[in-house]
Formats: C-alpha cells, structure tokens, sequence
C-alpha cells in the first residue's frame, strides 16, 4: 500500500505518525516495552494528548526478534492466529545508554537509537537491515486533526519498512507467479482463484527472504500489503490496516538458515509417504469417464510399462450440482466398493477430489443448515452464492462440531478404500457481513480459512491410515500449511510459458517455507500440443511430485503420440530409480524446512549469476535440473563454479568461474547434472517409488576433488537412517566408508582403479565399480 507522494510528500489526505523517540522503556529478561511518542516531547505539556505507540520487543529463539508495535491496546482483536509453535522465552540481553538501547538475542543485536528513532539489526558489526525514522508508522487516511476522532477504523493502517542495500535482492511472499526477485513489485497477500497467469496468487504467505541472508515474517493472517521497492525504491513496507502490527525478523545468517529458523517457528513440513513420489495419474476435470473408462487408462499406463502409483478422480466422481457430498455418483459407479478394491489389488493408490463446499443440491446441505455447520451471515441465515456450485454453503470450519461432520464423511470414504484427497479451492472465502462460530474476524479468515480447511482433513487421514502414510494434493495454503503437504501449482495453460510460469511459481513458493510441490503435467486448461507434453513430462518427474491432470482433455500419453509413451515410462522409472536419494532430501527438508527443490541462489548465495534464475533449479542438494522450454530442443543453463556430470551420460563439464551452456536435447534427455563432491544413491528398483531402499543401492560418486569428502545417507521408507556413507580424497587415494545393512554398489563415475583395497573391483568405460556388503572400509588407488 502506498502512501507517499514522492519521497518528501504524503498523498492527499494521508497523515503520518512515527515514534520520534523512546521516552519510556521498560526491561525484562524477556521482554523489552518502549512507549514512543510520534512527537518530540520537550516539555510535559507535550504529553497531554497526541499519538503514541507501544513497542514490545522480544525472541521465540536466538537471533530471532519478534516486534509489536500498538496504538489502542484495548481495540478488540478476534483476527485468529497462525499456529506457531515457538513461544517467545529466549532470554535477551540488554545494555541502555542516555542514547542508545542494545537488545541482543544469539549473535544479533537490535539497536535502537532512543533520541532519534531508528532501529538498526546487527550481525556482528555488519547491519544486516535497518527501520529509519519515519518507517514504523500509524497512518490515517482521512484525518480531521484530532487524535480522537474515529479511533483506529477503517481508514488506519500502520507499515513498518526495512531498508534494502545496494544489489540486495528479496525471494518468497508464497507462490507467486510474477518476476522471481520481488524487487519493483507491489504484492498483496490475498488469496484468489486467479491462474497462474496473474498477480494473485492461491498461496500467500506473509514472509520473505533477502539475499543478505535475513528474512521478515508479518503475523499477520489478514491482507498484508507490501512494497517491495516498489514505492521507495530502497525499502520493503509492510502495512496492514487497523493499529496493530506485528512481525519477526531473523538473521540467518545463510538463506538456508533463515527458513530453518522460519520453519521452526511455523512448522517443518510433514514427511510425505514414499508412494506419494510416484507417478499419479487424474480423471480430468469435466471429462466423461466411468469404470470402464479408469481401468482402461490404469490398464494402459501398466500394459505400457509406465509405473502409475496413484489414481486421482477428479470432481464428478460426485453428481453435477451436488458437489460436495461425497457420495459416488451411481449413474456411472454403480459399485464403488467394488471398483476401488478393483484399483487397489494392481497396486493403485487412490485420490478423490473435494472442495469446502456444499451445494444446495447436496444431501448435507440441509443438515449443514439445522446443525449450524455452515458460515452465516449476521442475521443468523446461511451465507449462500451461486460461483461454482448453485446456492452453495461455506463449511465453518471455526466449530468443532462442523470438523467433525464433515470428517465423518472423508472417513468413510477412507475406510471403502480412498487413500487421501486432493483439498481444492479454499481461496474464494467471503468478508462482507460474515458470522464464524467462533466469532473469527471474516479479514482474516479469508486468507486463514484454507489452513483449517486443510488440517481438518489431514487430521482425519492421519486418524484412519496412520500419521505417516497422510497426504493431501492442495491448492490453497497459508502460514504453516506445509505441515499438511502436498501442494500444486494450480490452473495453469497448457503451453510453454504456462510452464515456465509454474516453475516460477513454485521456486517462490519453496522459498516461503514449503517443502513439497507439484504441478499439472502438460498443463490445465485447453490441450497441449506432443511436444510440451513430452517437455513438462521430463520437468514434472524431476519435481519432488508428479500428476498427470487436465481440465477437458485426457493426459494419457497415448493420445498424444506414441514416443510420448516412451517419455512417461522412462522419467517415471528414472525417478524411481532416484529415490533413495529423492527420499533422503525429503527426510532432510522434513528435518530442515529446506525444500526439495531448490531455487539457485538458495544453494548459491554467493554466485551472483544465481540471483535472478528461475528457469533451472537443484532438485535436493545435488542434481540441477534445467527443464526445456521452447519447441527447438535447445537447452540453456548456468552452471556454477566447479566440476558437474551429466547423470545421464556422464560426460563431465568443467565450469571454472560459472559457466552457461547451451546444447540440443532429445524427448528422452534433459540437463540433469551432478554437482562435483557428490555421492548419488540409486535404488535396484524402477517399477515403484516404495521399495528397499537399502537392499542393494548403487552409490555413485561424482567429481570427487583432491583434499574433498562426500557424504550421503539412505533412509527405509520410515525415513529412518539405515546406511552412511562417505568418501574422502587425498591425491590420488580415495577411501570409501560405508556403514550399511546388507549389500550394496559402489561406482567411481569416471574414474579408473588401479588398486582397491577391501574389495575385487572393475574398469569400465562408466568407470570403477565394486561391490559390498555391511559395514566396510575401501581404499581406492587412482589409476
């Protein structure tokens, strides 16, 4: 939101309160409070009336802030509130002079200039941001002059900003499908049902990243405003309306520890179960299918040797008009029970569409109204529209009983055999003359709606099939969400640049604290042409999820072209092949809060090539994928410094300094490349995602340099760690360790052996490969 006129002028009517000193501060172990008058007192006629803000100042954790900052303590405050898991008890220390006020937490200190308001947020002596006079501000925007007038109504705001430096540059605010690097962009956190094509955005989270390794989280669930040098170009203004702002802000000091400390305090993403990283196959949306119609296409994928892993039915598994109200419709699945076990006995994993909506056709709709389930409107009827579904009812999911009604409903469906549920919608959440159960302020339930949406129906996976096996396909999300994974990317078009537009997407995203995300392969609306198909086919199973899902048209690859069959079978066999190593990153962002993929400057903060790309990415810690986006089979990527293999035919590729490369790619090939120092685990299986992981791996050891060691670790499909392994170089010596529970490969990628000790070894073209078995020791000769 912008309030200036210019850097010296407010707009026409806007009025500007910010402290102008610390006149009061009260010091406790945790806590710090500063009354802040907005004018300079210098005599105690100043303090009879005028505005003034109160500042609390306190740390969930080291080197975290937390800073609130009031007008009328006793405003009424019914916004609900993210669930953050960290209470603020880290112990400060505190230093006050007549000038300055010192707040140190960990290795950070905050540093409040108290004659002359200014906050500075140091890392060491480096600062890392800075909040000037002036940026911490009550604003209103139609003021009469008297500090009493209208108290803080609708129009009062109140923005805090942080200064940006030279070459700084600002990642996340969700999934946003805009320019990567937020500067120059003003951003609305606001959930809409807009595409991704547009500004808005499905998933909006109130939290950013800078380059200078620091991040901003707003605690904010209703719309947040921001300026991300977009107003002044050398700040990010935050402002939400009312008097009430709160907001943390965490030195990392790496990116990657920045979302370590963000994800502690909202919530590591959920494990999801190994099958889940298999191929899944939709319905469709409005397409006409039966029975006959869905083991046709299961039958198809597995007569064609592409492993599908699990079944997604679409919307009208329901009745037209009467979604939703989960009964299959008997027109066209006569035996429900029938089918699904059908589907169950090949190995399929099943998927059913749902959204939070109960159309007036729907057998629940008349008890959702005699039982008060639904949202209302303020003279007690149901609040109804007729977007979407005619006459349709919004499920208050603010009433315990509403939970449990509609989790009575998943339950059954999950006991016939259903195995988790893709959660659509949640964006489209009325404000205007709203009643919640429990009272919830309807601002911020907009954007916080689709968190107990999501949860509501997670808990109840996790209550019938176990907390490990729960699993959601998303659309909406806000703070905290990526507790419930997984997430897509939405409705997106079905051609190059809705491609690109979802990576994009998704790289944003992953930047805010999500860990897992997917996207429709061979994209949404309208139907692709073969050849992006078989491009986002490649990009789709390099993505820690894969579904294959259109709106009017099937994604059989078959009804594309026959090599299009070839694509889907072989990336979805690489990627089973890959998860040993996809399911130890997956236990690592579990633990971290890092996602599995990565955009480039997260894993390579130093190399300024890496600030802008969003058309490449690492998928885990070690393999950079650069999916192809144009129909002249020509890839471009960066690579930086170091030596990289290409996993698919080991060719190596020296980058001294950085390096982009451009070269031709077949359907059956894309930029897939190892980063020097690496050790790859790979799986004996290539049929399924969920297998032994351990039981007789390939462990690859990619461009191991003089004086380096390599480590890795397989997890069991528990995500428990069940083999260690690591390799170190010293000249022409290389000794491998391996602490494992049966046997196992070792390959030496591009290496030859003159000698190995502890094991028979060979040389062949891929390079030195032997075997063991257990717990072992190999010193390895260089030839």
């Amino acid at each position: 939101m912008k309030f200036s006129n210019g850097h010296w002028l407010s707009k026409e009517g806007v009025s500007v309160f910010s402290p102008k000193e610390a006149y009061f501060t009260e010091v406790g172990d945790t806590l710090v409070t500063i009354c802040a008058p907005t004018a300079h007192i210098s005599h105690k006629g100043d303090t009879l009336g005028g505005i003034n803000l109160r500042i609390q100042i306190s740390s969930p954790a080291p080197d975290i802030f937390h800073i609130r900052a009031y007008h009328h303590r006793g405003a009424l405050r019914t916004m609900p509130r993210f669930d953050l898991l960290q209470q603020d008890n880290e112990k400060l220390f505190v230093r006050e002079t007549d000038e300055f006020l010192y707040i140190t937490s960990g290795s950070t200190t905050l540093e409040l200039n108290k004659k002359q308001w200014s906050i500075r947020y140091l890392r060491g002596e480096e600062e890392i941001t800075s909040s000037k006079g002036g940026d911490l501000a009550l604003v209103k925007t139609a003021w009469t002059g008297l500090a009493y007038d209208k108290g803080d109504g609708k129009d009062t705001y109140i923005r805090d900003e942080v200064n940006l430096d030279v070459n700084e540059t600002i990642y996340g605010l969700g999934e946003r499908f805009t320019a990567f690097v937020k500067n120059g962009q003003s951003v609305t956190i606001r959930h809409e049902d807009g595409g991704t094509s547009t500004e808005q955005a499905y998933k909006n989270i109130p939290f950013f990243i800078s380059s200078k390794g620091y991040g901003v989280f707003v605690n904010h669930p209703e719309t947040v405003s921001l300026e991300v040098a977009s107003e002044l170009v050398t700040k990010v203004s935050f402002t939400v309306k009312g008097g009430y702002l709160d907001y943390y802000v965490m030195n990392g000091p790496s990116m990657k520890e920045v979302l370590e400390k963000y994800t502690s305090l909202t919530g590591k993403p959920a494990l999801p179960a190994a099958w889940t990283f298999g191929l899944w196959l939709s319905t469709s949306f409005t397409t006409d299918y039966d029975e006959k119609t869905v083991m046709h296409f299961i039958d198809g994928m597995l007569e064609r040797g592409i492993p599908l892993r699990t079944f997604h039915f679409d919307c009208c598994w329901m009745k037209e008009f009467h979604w939703t109200d989960f009964v299959w419709d008997s027109r066209i699945f006569p035996d429900p029970e029938g089918m699904l076990r059908r589907i169950k006995e090949k190995g399929i994993n099943i998927c059913c569409w749902i959204n939070p909506y109960i159309a007036e056709e729907s057998v629940l709709f008349d008890e959702g109204c005699e039982k008060g389930y639904f949202v209302k409107r303020s003279d007690g009827s149901v609040w109804q529209w007729d977007m979407w579904q005619p006459g349709m009812a919004l499920v208050d999911f603010t009433n315990p009983d509403a939970c449990k009604w509609f989790q009575s409903f998943l339950r059954k469906l999950l006991q016939m055999g259903v195995d988790c549920f893709k959660t659509d919608f949640g964006e489209r959440i009325p404000v205007e003359d709203i009643v919640y159960f429990d009272h919830s302020d309807p601002e911020g339930m907009h954007n916080y709606y689709t968190y107990l949406y999501n949860q509501c129906v997670y808990d109840v996976i996790a209550e019938e099939k176990g907390a490990d096996q729960a699993v959601l396909f998303a659309r909406s999300a806000t703070v905290g969400g990526q507790k419930f994974p997984v997430h897509w990317g939405g409705d997106c078009f079905s051609d190059y640049v809705s491609m690109e537009e979802s990576l994009r997407g998704g790289l944003s995203f992953q930047m805010s604290g999500f860990g897992f995300w997917a996207h429709d392969i061979g994209g949404f609306e309208a139907t692709s042409t073969a050849d992006v198909y078989k491009r986002w086919v490649a990009f789709g199973l390099l993505s820690s999820h894969s579904r294959l899902h259109g709106s009017s048209s099937y994604r059989v690859p078959w009804l594309y072209d026959e090599e299009a069959v070839d694509v889907v079978r072989f990336f979805t066999r690489l990627k089973a092949s890959l998860m040993p190593y996809l399911y130890a990153n997956a236990v690592t962002t579990h633990e971290t809060g890092l996602p599995m993929m990565r955009s480039m400057i997260l894993e390579y903060e130093k190399d300024l090539n890496c600030k802008y790309l969003d058309k490449q990415y690492m998928l885990g810690d070690r393999l950079l994928v650069a999916p192809i986006f144009n129909d002249r089979s020509k890839a471009q990527f960066y690579l930086p410094a170091g030596v990289w293999t290409d996993f698919l035919t080991g060719e190596e590729v020296i980058s001294a300094d950085g390096k982009w490369v451009e070269e031709t790619c077949g359907y059956l090939d894309i930029p897939l490349m190892v980063r020097e120092n690496s050790i790859i685990a790979t799986g004996k299986c290539d049929d399924r995602p969920d297998y032994d992981y351990a039981q007789d791996p390939t462990l690859q050891i990619f461009g191991l340099q003089d004086g380096a060691t390599a480590q890795t670790f397989v997890t069991d499909m528990s995500g428990r760690k069940v083999m260690n392994i690591s390799a170190t170089r010293k000249g022409q010596t290389i000794n491998v360790s391996v602490q494992a529970p049966a046997s196992y490969s070792v390959v030496l990628v591009n290496k030859k052996a003159a000698a190995v000790t502890g094991a028979s070894f060979e040389n062949t073209d891929k390079g030195c490969s032997f075997n063991g078995s257990g717990n072992q020791e190999f010193e390895i000769t260089l030839a």
